[in-house]
């Protein structure tokens, strides 16, 4: 199919994979509408950003794309296309030059979401990307987009639509997935919302949880399931989160709905090996409680001392946490579920819809954090853009 442009389309999400798709679209010169539910644009964009904003990661891309697991090979060829240096290359372009951090995830120098969001948003405006908030959409009425607004109900007939909703993590923010039984009433199967990069509830007793919520374990390792990721994580008052419990929340996640639980083992001393241990505490006086020798002969802070205690372990290298549930997806980072890949094309558009094309979070897959929640985000809108492009002026 051939069409001369303007093509129209319209973008039903203001977030980052809607907002890159509108601009990949305008600046080749389709009309485009972007459509959302919330009174502002990137509500959860600036949220994360406030911590400083973690666009994507410099690590080798093999290594990269291994990060989304099972979905690796239906993404690769988004992230082949749009890069993390091609990222780094657009927000550079929005006079927000990012840096590599000590651990290789990117961020802006600002280390925040607002400087390069105001700028995206005014060059979206030089583009002539129209934005309306507050639109609500409830899906077709005969063959147009239906929106509920506070000024009663508007339609639309673009010639693309391309969904950009988000999942059904931080719902708050305007992600809550109610968008899939929409599409689910037009053929499209949509697997279950799952909580993901998430943490983990813990029977703490009343002592421990009152004496260290709130205190980091740093430069130790975890293992389960055959994985050991080094980092670090945040004992709670409900159990444990960060960015280490986040690289094995999926497998987790899946053992606790399986088995009832999954019994997490931390490594607090993961540069030393067991004998080496061993000959330290040795040199301890005898004379000393526990506690001492661990923090004389090993330099274990109170939390990793509490933490032996707690669990009653006989040794640093293998204190074993059971886990009994994972947070919902109100306190989630992003979520697992959404639009199953075997109902897209390779261009990202819905086989049932077609003229439909969904990106970004709706789709079924994670990861991560570090960057590679992000990544998809935008490589995802790209791709669709491209193949939006390549259709309309017919080229395969």
């Amino acid at each position: 199919m051939t069409q001369s442009f303007p093509l129209s389309v319209a973008v039903i999400g203001a977030g980052p994979a809607g907002l890159m798709a509108a601009e990949r679209l305008a600046a080749s010169g389709a009309r485009v509408d972007v459509y959302d539910r919330m009174p502002s644009t990137l509500r959860k964009f600036l949220m994360a950003g406030r911590g400083g904003l973690n666009l994507t990661h410099s690590e080798p891309f093999e290594r990269f794309v291994a990060r989304y697991g099972k979905r690796a090979g239906n993404l690769r060829p988004a992230l082949e296309a749009f890069s993390a240096d091609a990222l780094r290359k657009w927000a550079d372009g929005l006079e927000a030059e990012t840096f590599v951090g000590s651990s290789g995830r990117v961020f802006p120098k600002a280390m925040k979401a607002s400087p390069l969001a105001r700028a995206w948003l005014k060059r979206l405006e030089a583009l002539s990307v129209r934005v309306h908030l507050r639109h609500d959409w409830t899906g077709w009425t005969g063959g147009a987009l239906a929106f509920d607004t506070p000024d009663g109900a508007v339609e639309a007939s673009p010639d693309i639509t391309i969904l950009a909703l988000g999942g059904a993590s931080w719902p708050k923010l305007g992600s809550t997935g109610g968008w899939g039984d929409i599409l689910a009433g037009r053929g499209v199967e949509i697997a279950p919302f799952r909580a993901a990069n998430a943490g983990f509830q813990v029977a703490w007793s009343a002592h421990f949880m009152d004496r260290f919520a709130g205190q980091p374990l740093k430069t130790i390792a975890l293992i389960f399931g055959g994985r050991t990721v080094r980092g670090e994580i945040m004992l709670t008052r409900y159990g444990v989160e960060g960015g280490a419990v986040y690289a094995l929340s999926g497998s987790l996640r899946d053992a606790i709905a399986r088995d009832g639980h999954a019994d997490l083992v931390i490594d607090l001393k993961p540069d030393m090996t067991a004998g080496q241990l061993a000959s330290k505490l040795g040199r301890a006086s005898p004379k000393d409680s526990l506690s001492n020798r661990l923090r004389k002969a090993l330099s274990l802070p109170p939390a990793a001392i509490g933490l032996v205690h707690e669990t009653h372990a006989a040794d640093v290298k293998a204190v074993t946490v059971r886990l009994e549930a994972m947070q919902g997806l109100e306190r989630a980072i992003s979520s697992a579920g959404g639009i199953r890949f075997e109902d897209l094309s390779a261009g990202f558009e819905l086989k049932a819809l077609p003229g439909v094309y969904a990106i970004g979070e709706m789709l079924d897959w994670e990861a991560p954090t570090g960057g590679y929640l992000l990544q998809a985000c935008f490589s995802t809108a790209v791709a669709a853009a491209d193949s939006i492009l390549g259709r309309k002026t017919g080229v395969s």
